[in-house]
């Protein structure tokens, strides 16, 4: 039996064998991505392939695939770096993913709840690496609030999510991030846009994660840029601040409920926060959040109609407080209001910390899902009519309505042609 003799330097040549070949190393940090969009292999020669530029970035400055604005040795960014050219360079990509069925319902769509979690980790990514994008002290981007998201079109088991997000404002203390999800059939290469939405981060400090930062400013190319985010800033936080104090209450189960009321549907579900839900430092990945959400509004649409259920559109959520690891969380979701082809579904989110005596049991989340019945064969079938009971039903009922025909009203607006 021959044995290699080992050296200082590790395994040495075994006398009077032939010397195995070296091969030039293709990959390593900062090597180029081969043309597959993995970096090379060490056993590989590659060819580099040509760093992309943007049209008026300072010359000889690369982008990076991944995030536009990253240094290239990772970490914070120099001065003259993307970040500080201005909003258009604030731009992210995520892996594409394809949709397997643990991602879907029986019928093959893709939950709603599993594309809110892509969503928000694009997000979470371009947000706070645009946060530590200065030096200073580090942070972490928490998301506080996703405004309406419609869900365009159905994804469906077998396609690829290719999300894309792109920081459009950015206030003292809060990051504005669009964006969007195509779905991509791989078998005859079609794309269609499923999901637009619109999400807020706030910088926490990795020291004190009650103490919530400044954020580094971008450049507008346009002055009608930065006044048009300020409105929707200066909108989303009043409509914030009243949502927090108007969903006070706590969803109760009654017993022996009559069918197409607010008893017979709702739902809870109670769920203790672990490792696997939270990020580095310990709090809830705002992702897991919105899908735990989505599958207690999916119980309620379908309890409520009995057929096969979809998400049509989210409307704001708001995140009012942090939910940290060990936390038990319920989620409660109930139905206030119905149309001719659409439910309405509160879903509220509380946070009790059974492991501090100091703290009690708060609100952290709540939000308005919208779900469409749809038949074995995809089509919209009729839903049936929720029969408020209690004031507060009635009162709620009234209040669906008027955001049901607002948004009726604003969708036929953006529909007429325009003169």
């Amino acid at each position: 039996m021959l044995l290699k003799a080992r050296s200082a330097g590790g395994l040495r040549r075994i006398p009077g064998t032939a010397p195995r070949p070296r091969r030039p190393f293709a990959g390593g940090i900062g090597a180029a991505p081969s043309p597959g969009g993995v970096d090379a292999h060490p056993w590989r020669s590659a060819p580099p392939r040509p760093v992309p530029e943007r049209a008026g970035a300072p010359a000889g400055v690369p982008l990076s695939p991944l995030i536009r604005g990253r240094s290239p040795g990772g970490g914070a960014s120099p001065a003259g770096s993307p970040e500080r050219w201005g909003a258009d360079y604030q731009l992210a990509r995520r892996a594409p993913r394809i949709m397997r069925p643990d991602d879907a319902n029986v019928a093959g769509n893709v939950h709603g709840g599993t594309i809110l979690k892509m969503i928000e980790e694009a997000g979470a990514i371009i947000s706070t690496r645009h946060c530590n994008s200065q030096n200073g002290e580090r942070c972490v981007a928490a998301l506080a609030r996703v405004e309406r998201t419609d869900f365009l079109s159905p994804m469906c088991i077998g396609e690829v999510a290719h999300v894309s997000a792109e920081i459009t404002y950015t206030s003292k203390h809060s990051v504005e991030v669009q964006v969007n999800v195509m779905s991509e059939n791989i078998l005859t290469g079609t794309k269609k846009l499923t999901n637009k939405a619109t999400l807020w981060y706030v910088p926490l400090s990795l020291k004190n994660v009650d103490k919530v930062l400044e954020v580094p400013p971008v450049v507008y190319s346009r002055q009608e840029q930065e006044e048009e985010g300020r409105k929707r800033y200066e909108a989303q936080k009043l409509e914030r601040m009243e949502t927090k104090w108007r969903n006070g209450d706590i969803v109760q189960p009654v017993p022996n409920p009559e069918p197409n009321t607010v008893s017979y549907s709702q739902s809870s579900l109670i769920h203790l926060v672990g490792p696997s839900d939270c990020t580095l430092h310990g709090f809830v990945h705002g992702g897991v959040t919105m899908k735990l959400m989505d599958e207690v509004a999916g119980i309620v649409a379908a309890r409520h109609c009995k057929t096969n259920i979809v998400t049509a559109s989210v409307d704001a959520i708001n995140f009012h407080d942090k939910i940290r690891k060990g936390y038990v969380i319920t989620i409660s979701g109930r139905m206030t209001f119905t149309s001719n082809k659409s439910m309405e579904i509160e879903v509220l989110v509380d946070a009790d910390p059974v492991v501090d005596n100091s703290q009690k049991r708060y609100r952290a989340a709540s939000a308005f899902f919208t779900y469409v019945s749809l038949s074995q064969e995809g089509k919209s079938l009729p839903v049936p009519q929720l029969v408020p009971e209690t004031e507060d039903e009635k009162k709620r009922f009234e209040e669906g309505k008027g955001r049901y025909l607002q948004m009726k009203a604003k969708r036929q607006g953006q529909a007429e042609p325009q003169p």
